[in-house]
Parts: C-alpha cells; sequence; structure tokens
C-alpha cells in the first residue's frame, strides 16, 4: 500500500514536469530566437565607401622656364590657369604710356559699351584744343584735335589705345570725372581694389615719371581689361578712323603675330620700352589667353624701345604656348575608392571609367576631388556609382564617372545570423 501511493505521486510528479518541459522549452526557443533574430529587425548598415586619391597633384614633368629678358620686369599669366612665372625686381618703375590700360578700363568701368557700340559723345573744349601747340612742342604722343569737335567713346578710346594720344587721354578723363586730377583718384583706387599694391598713377596719360607699377601688377589689370569685350575689341583693331585727324595706327607691331590681340606699348625715357600683352592659344581644340607685361626695356629713342620690347616679348609669348599641353592626371582604371560591405561580408572598389585630362603644364597644381553617393547594399560589377573630378586655377572642372570592379553582395541569412 505505502508503494502504491509513491507510485501514484511519481505519476503525479511525471505528468506536471510533462505539462511543464514543452512550455519551458518554447521559452528557451523564444528567447534564441530573440537573440539570433536581433541583425534582422533592422536592416544592416550600408556600405562604405573611403576615397584614397590625394586632395591634389601636380602634372608631372619639369616646370617650364620661360626666356626672361636680361633687364628690366617681366611676368606671365595664363588666364584661368595661374601664373606662369614672372622675373625682376618687385620694384614699382615707370611704366609710360602702358598707365592708358587703366585709363581705358576706369572709363569703361563708369561707362560700359558693347561690342561695336559708340557711347556717347564728348566735346573738345577750346583750352584742351589751345593746348596741343604745347603738347606738340614737348614730344608728346597726340592726335589733332579742334575746338568743337566731337569725339565717340569709342573713338576716344581707340585714339588712347591705338596711336598712344596723350591729349585724348587728358579730354576723355576729364569727360569722365570732371578733372584730370579726380580721374586720377578713380585710377588709383581702382587699383587699390584689384590688389595692385605697387602702383601709383599721378596722370591719365602715363608721361609723369612718378606713374609707377610693376610688371605683375599690370599682368593684374590687363586680365581685367580683357574680360571687357569693348576693351578687347578695341585694342585688337589694326586702324580706326577719328575726327580731324583721320586715319590712326596702332603703335603694337605684335599685333596678328603669334596669336597676339593685344595691349598697349609704352615708351619714355625714364620708363624705357613696356608692353602689356595678349595673346590667344589654342591648345587642342580650347583656347586660352596668355597675358604679360614687359617693362623697362633699354632704348635711346621711343622706337629703338619699342623694337627691344617687342624682341623680348616674343620669344615669351611663344615659349608660353609652347609649355601648355593636355595632361592626364587620373587613368582609366586607376582606384579611385574602396567600398567594404556591411558586417564585413564583402568588398569592392570603384575606379575611373576613363582618363581625366587637363590642360595646363609641367608643376601646376591640380585638385582632385571624388563624388560618391551612398552606396546601395547591392553593386553589380562594373556599375557606374559616382564621379571623379579634377580642377585647374580657376577652370571649371573636368571628370568621368567612377566603375565598380567585382560585384557587392548584401549580407545573406548566415552572415545576418553569426556577424555582428
Amino acid at each position: 500500500m505505502y508503494q502504491s501511493a509513491s507510485y501514484a505521486a511519481a505519476q503525479r510528479r511525471s505528468r506536471r514536469l510533462k505539462l511543464l518541459l514543452p512550455a519551458a522549452l518554447a521559452l528557451v526557443l523564444v528567447a534564441i530566437g530573440l537573440f539570433v533574430s536581433q541583425p534582422f529587425w533592422h536592416d544592416p548598415p550600408r556600405p562604405t565607401a573611403e576615397p584614397i586619391l590625394p586632395a591634389s597633384t601636380r602634372i608631372p614633368g619639369t616646370a617650364p622656364e620661360l626666356p626672361w629678358p636680361s633687364t628690366g620686369q617681366a611676368a606671365v599669366s595664363i588666364e584661368g590657369l595661374g601664373d606662369l612665372g614672372n622675373f625682376g625686381s618687385p620694384t614699382p618703375v615707370a611704366i609710360g604710356s602702358v598707365a592708358k590700360v587703366m585709363t581705358a578700363y576706369v572709363v569703361l568701368t563708369d561707362h560700359p559699351l558693347g561690342v561695336g557700340e559708340s557711347g556717347p559723345s564728348l566735346t573738345v573744349s577750346a583750352a584742351q584744343a589751345a593746348a596741343y601747340p604745347a603738347e606738340k612742342a614737348r614730344g608728346e604722343s597726340l592726335i589733332r584735335v579742334a575746338a568743337g569737335a566731337q569725339f565717340t567713346q569709342r573713338q576716344a578710346l581707340q585714339a588712347v589705345m591705338l596711336p598712344s594720344a596723350n591729349n585724348m587721354a587728358r579730354i576723355l578723363a576729364a569727360w569722365d570725372a570732371g578733372s584730370v586730377a579726380a580721374f586720377v583718384d578713380k585710377m588709383n583706387a581702382m587699383a587699390t581694389g584689384l590688389g595692385m599694391v605697387n602702383t601709383r598713377y599721378t596722370d591719365p596719360a602715363g608721361l609723369a615719371p612718378d606713374t609707377v607699377s610693376t610688371a605683375v601688377d599690370q599682368v593684374i589689370l590687363t586680365r581685367k581689361a580683357m574680360a571687357l569685350p569693348a576693351f578687347a575689341e578695341i585694342v585688337a583693331q589694326s586702324k580706326a578712323t577719328v575726327p580731324v585727324e583721320g586715319t590712326i595706327t596702332n603703335y603694337n607691331d605684335l599685333l596678328g603675330r603669334d596669336g597676339v590681340v593685344g595691349v598697349k606699348t609704352g615708351s619714355t625715357d625714364e620708363a624705357g620700352g613696356c608692353f602689356t600683352f595678349a595673346a590667344v592659344v589654342k591648345v587642342g581644340t580650347t583656347s586660352l589667353l596668355v597675358v604679360g607685361a614687359v617693362l623697362g626695356q633699354p632704348g635711346a629713342h621711343t622706337p629703338e624701345q619699342l623694337r627691344a620690347v617687342f624682341r623680348a616679348t616674343t620669344p615669351l609669348v611663344r615659349s608660353a604656348a609652347a609649355a601648355l599641353g593636355v595632361h592626364t592626371v587620373v587613368t582609366a582604371g586607376q582606384e579611385v575608392a574602396d567600398v567594404r560591405g556591411p558586417l564585413d561580408t564583402g568588398t569592392t572598389t570603384l575606379r575611373a571609367a576613363r582618363d581625366v585630362e587637363v590642360i595646363g603644364w609641367p608643376g601646376l597644381e591640380v585638385r582632385l576631388d571624388t563624388e560618391i553617393p551612398p552606396v546601395p547594399r547591392q553593386l553589380s560589377a562594373g556599375a557606374e556609382h559616382g564621379r571623379v573630378t579634377a580642377t585647374v586655377g580657376e577652370q571649371p572642372p573636368v571628370g568621368g564617372p567612377l566603375h565598380t570592379g567585382d560585384q557587392l553582395e548584401p549580407p545573406g541569412v548566415w552572415d545576418r545570423l553569426t556577424r555582428r
């Protein structure tokens, strides 16, 4: 009887265990499920892309050495790319009629002209006409004028920039600012605003020896002036017709040679031969503007001084043109970025789909940028994703697409269960 009671108790315990075990097992399975399925509750993180290109590079090769003059000052710049270099002391020196570039620039800034537009008229006063004999006696560069003669703004600028008429520079200055002195103040204010730190104007014609500047400063100004279509149009003319004088001729003997399209000659005993120039150079299908200045070339008189400055300028223009070329800075197939999949399940690369080429010269700095949008969890091999660009100076960036290397797959079930 005792055994029957014990047996019955055991049976009851067994039945309770049978009832509890499934519930306990279910709880354990739920707990395990909650643990191992945690990665499935949320999407795994996106793949990450790490650019490996440097922020900048330099065009390979030896930097060009320009044939600088043996005396004076010189500077050369390529519009949109940067400075090719300069020569001589940065000490301000007399610049002669090169000062008229600022005269024209101030007038065109105050009174803009469209291409081919004549602009308003100005009238030569009796006093301005009466000054002509004394100006001629001093040996100044002039055009004939008469009291009451009317010049359009364009004709006045042509007289200033082509035959370098000192009297018209003064007439134009008084017309613009009310007096020559007030105009000179404008010239100096403009120079300061352009960052021409070594420049001081004392007259609009450049005859005064204390009108001084440097080749570097004159390149700054010439670049700005050539950006004005009316200015560029006028200095590119070999001849023009104005009232009283009739036909006038440009003193720039290099005009039309080696791509030269302007700008201004100058010569005095103190300044020697001076010349600011602009030349169009073609590199492939791209046209670039070479801008430069040469100051202080020797000579006993104006023709000799101008011949000397033209002799110094020609090799600079040609060498600047020869220095320019098309250069590859990122090659097709070059790795640009590493891509790592989420949970370290896979990797691929982003490579340049084609060569990225820039125009410049050896040694010129090139900025490199990569634009990589968020990487999707799956990328097929050879898919386009992102872009690489190269930028030189003030030129717009050039570039091309990026393509993936190996295929990138999202993590599978086992990876999501076992990798955290």
